[in-house]
């Protein structure tokens, strides 16, 4: 009996750097079609995941890793406070 293979994957597009941003953006898309936006291609019958692939392949979903985190600010250098020795017990 013949085992089925399953077909490679397409490569993620140039500007997607990992299967992982592929699959959230994939998702996000998805979700945004589900609650009523338009799809950017021609959807027919296909599922909202499906749509929202073809959408990424063909560069249609602008994305972007958004604004870099705060820099943490410094503390001013306190002097540290003298702590009581304790004293040994002979």
């Amino acid at each position: 009996m013949e085992e089925k293979q399953a077909a490679p994957a397409p490569p993620n597009p140039p500007s997607i750097d990992s299967k992982f941003r592929l699959v959230l953006l994939a998702a996000h898309r998805a979700e945004q079609i589900l609650r009523g936006a338009r799809p950017k291609v021609e959807a027919g019958k296909k599922k909202a995941v499906r749509v929202a692939m073809e959408e990424i392949k063909n560069r249609m979903v602008e994305w972007g890793y958004g604004p870099p985190p705060p820099e943490p600010v410094a503390e001013e250098a306190k002097p540290e406070e003298e702590q009581p020795v304790a004293a040994s017990v002979n």
